[in-house]
């Protein structure tokens, strides 16, 4: 059996669901499943961040879910962090094609889902992007510049589009520190770090999800009130 965590999932005729799944070793799967009815209804376990057990089958792209079952119990997300989960499953369905592999994705997927579980970081959301960007293709060097030399850490950059970073002279608002950058490469953001963090990835986002806005922003903004978490 195939495992894999759900992502979406959306009406599609009687009694069936589309679905969009992050599949160990293949990436994004979308198919359709039968919820079925009674005792054997899968409706309750086709749920976003629990982890699953199931058979595909089908020559489309579109696969028919079936043999469904639960891999282990979900992992717990709930309030503020349940939102970010939401915001990486939107990031997921954004940004990666049915024919895109992306087979790394579910491990670093599933990492981060257990990891806030345990204590929520917006660094986690940081790291998770930068790898999905790495697994497409257009996330800049965090260690080398446009010249090729080594980031230095007391230094200041401003990001070249599709060509990485550039030597800047100064701190401005469109200009990264050094530390920062090394630090995101290394998975040791530290507090101070995240406002810049945070404006560099959107940045680098915005270039593949376009103009449409996250839906999973707006309804944070719409339904809870910020604390800890801040995409």
């Amino acid at each position: 059996m195939q495992r894999g965590y759900v992502l979406h999932t959306r009406a599609y005729k009687e009694s069936s669901v589309l679905v969009n799944l992050l599949v160990d070793g293949q990436g994004r799967i979308d198919c359709v499943a039968r919820l079925g009815s009674g005792r054997s209804s899968i409706k309750s376990i086709l749920q976003p961040f629990q982890p699953l057990l199931f058979e595909l089958s089908g020559r489309s792209s579109l696969k028919n879910l079936y043999q469904v079952e639960a891999a282990s119990p979900a992992v717990p997300l709930s309030g503020d962090v349940m939102f970010a989960g939401f915001y990486l499953n939107e990031l997921l369905v954004r940004c990666l094609g049915i024919a895109h592999g992306a087979e790394q994705l579910f491990f670093v997927y599933h990492k981060t889902l257990m990891a806030m579980a345990a204590g929520f970081s917006q660094a986690q959301l940081r790291y998770f992007e930068v790898e999905l960007l790495k697994e497409l293709g257009v996330m800049p060097s965090l260690n080398l510049d446009v010249d090729h030399a080594p980031i230095e850490a007391d230094f200041y950059y401003r990001l070249m589009s599709e060509e990485g970073f550039a030597s800047a002279l100064g701190p401005k608002s469109n200009h990264y520190r050094g530390e920062m950058l090394l630090a995101l490469e290394t998975g040791q953001l530290h507090q101070d770090d995240f406002k810049q963090a945070k404006l560099l990835m959107r940045q680098l986002l915005s270039a593949v999800l376009g103009d449409k806005p996250l839906k999973s922003r707006a309804l944070f903004n719409k339904g809870v009130k910020k604390s800890s978490y801040s995409k």
